[in-house]
């Protein structure tokens, strides 16, 4: 699990961001950035990077291995420094608090400001690297990419999706990103997977689901991981939200990955509620969200 960097971001100078920024710069180019190469990339001296480096494997900021060179690389925590260092540059948060969620492919926490917000590391590739990059069609082309750029990419497509269907969708709002980070609103409400609906509640909540499915169709995107994991549920509706592996519906398996979000979304209602949820046809669902033709389907039997 990688721990939570906060509580070390008082302690650290600015020379320990520009040897944590130049490693980043290095890990451009290699895996593992040489020794030697640590004073142009930090622009620091040969004394000061030695120095810079103790502080930063003494926090777990970097790490060292030695191959046919000694080399370094940032760890997820000195990562994690970085987007916080340019979140407090441009003001966006205070401060980060408790944990809201901590899960295999990201971690979010309270962001303090002004207004409830959300920090979102994104973790893709963390624990199983090559089966993410496998996976991912932001790294399928991409030979020798370490999981900072897997984690960065899906925070980057994650961010331009809540950017375009916020608020015609109810989706969190954004606020901020940075490498595999972003800051977007707070959410209310319970995890669908946690909820408890009442018989009278499940086929408005259902309907809600899927309207909102069919929304973000129309506005150009496929969620492609539907899940009552992705869900929120509250007394003012539903949010849809984790959108890292969403796809325009330009591409070319767009309708199919519709399909399996409502073959997912649909699955659990069945399984959870079999009594209040009706049959459905669940290709020509799919094919109603994708024309356009929800408000016309709505019974979706």
């Amino acid at each position: 699990m990688v721990q939570n960097v906060a509580a070390q971001m008082a302690e650290l100078e600015e020379d320990d961001f520009h040897l944590l920024s130049g490693i980043e710069h290095g890990m451009r180019f290699s895996r593992w950035v040489s020794e030697g190469k640590l004073p142009k990339f930090s622009r620091l001296d040969e004394e000061e990077v030695t120095y810079r480096v103790d502080r930063c494997m003494d926090r777990e900021l970097v790490e060292r291995k030695t191959i046919q060179y000694t080399g370094y690389r940032l760890t997820f925590e000195g990562y994690d420094a970085l987007a916080l260092r340019t979140f407090s540059e441009r003001d966006t948060i205070d401060g980060v608090g408790a944990p809201l969620g901590v899960g295999k492919e990201s971690d979010v926490y309270e962001a303090r400001s002004f207004q409830s917000l959300a920090l979102k590391y994104h973790r893709e590739g963390y624990t199983n690297f090559r089966e993410v990059q496998k996976e991912r069609e932001y790294t399928a082309d991409k030979e020798h990419r370490s999981w900072f750029y897997t984690a960065r990419k899906a925070a980057e497509r994650e961010y331009e999706a809540l950017e375009t269907l916020y608020p015609e969708v109810s989706v969190p709002r954004p606020v901020d990103q940075n490498r595999h980070a972003l800051i977007m609103e707070k959410l209310d409400g319970v995890e669908l997977s946690q909820a408890k609906l009442e018989s009278q509640q499940v086929v408005g909540v259902l309907d809600l689901i899927l309207e909102e499915m069919a929304t973000a169709y129309r506005e150009g995107y496929v969620h492609a991981d539907m899940s009552e994991y992705n869900v929120f549920v509250s007394s003012e509706g539903v949010t849809v939200f984790d959108w890292p592996q969403s796809v325009p519906t330009e591409h070319e398996n767009s309708e199919e990955l519709l399909q399996r979000d409502v073959d997912n979304i649909v699955g659990y209602f069945e399984r959870k509620y079999p009594r209040e949820t009706p049959e459905v046809d669940r290709a020509a669902l799919a094919s109603a969200l994708a024309d356009d033709e929800f408000e016309t389907a709505r019974n979706f039997a």
